[in-house]
């Protein structure tokens, strides 16, 4: 006669450990049987007994929090036998400070090129017959700078020329 039950694979940890794999397995909901090599991380770095104290102390509900974490970290250390996480942490931390400078750098040269592309009123050329008489200063090296009316000596209706006189 066949037999009723099922087969069901032992889930990773057990078959790492080489143990019957019971149907309360704390370990069978987190470590499925297709991925060996997340269960051997774990154990190499923490060990099963840590891990299964771990899991029975926490609430179901955390349980695979706690395991997704437990084998990042795992991972991390495995690859990375001196720093672990911090590594990784560290990497991306100077990733992002580098790409900080480099946007920094970048939008100092756009504000650079849009200043430069801003026309000034002093470099556009003076309305006619208003040249160094009218509303206009000229500056040194050929610079025109415009006055508004009420400033400029000869709409002044109160004097106070620059030579102190009328």
């Amino acid at each position: 006669m066949a037999s009723s039950s099922s087969y069901n694979p032992p889930c990773a940890a057990c078959k790492f450990l080489r143990r019957k794999c019971i149907p309360g397995c704390v370990f069978s909901p987190y470590f499925p049987p297709e991925e060996p090599q997340k269960f051997a991380n774990v154990h190499k770095i923490f060990g099963a007994s840590n891990v299964a104290k771990l899991l029975n102390e926490l609430l179901p509900h955390q349980r695979d929090d706690a395991v997704n974490s437990l084998a990042y970290e795992a991972e991390a250390r495995v690859r990375d036998p001196v720093y672990g996480c911090i590594g990784a942490i560290t990497f991306l931390q100077r990733q992002v400070d580098r790409l900080q400078m480099e946007l920094d750098a970048s939008n100092a040269d756009l504000i650079r090129f849009a200043c430069s592309n801003v026309p000034l009123q002093a470099t556009q050329p003076p309305p006619a017959g208003t040249r160094n008489g009218g509303r206009f200063y000229q500056a040194g090296g050929g610079v025109q700078i415009s006055y508004d009316v009420p400033w400029n000596d000869i709409y002044n209706s109160h004097g106070g020329g620059m030579d102190g006189t009328n």
